[in-house]
């Protein structure tokens, strides 16, 4: 019994914090793939705009 209490208890110590790093992760890979599309899009629009793309 004393066997699986010390498993338990070292289970939740391993994960205890790895939600936060997770979370805190996630979100810098989300800002950077916005930020990469962005550029993407005023990439293309200013190429539209200097290729002579009708607007119509």
């Amino acid at each position: 019994m004393r066997q699986l209490l010390l498993f338990k208890e070292a289970y939740r110590e391993a994960f205890r914090n790895l939600g936060h790093y997770i979370v805190k992760n996630s979100f810098k890979v989300y800002f950077w793939a916005c930020a990469v599309l962005f550029v993407i899009a005023l990439y293309a629009f200013a190429y539209r705009l200097f290729t002579g793309f009708i607007w119509d």
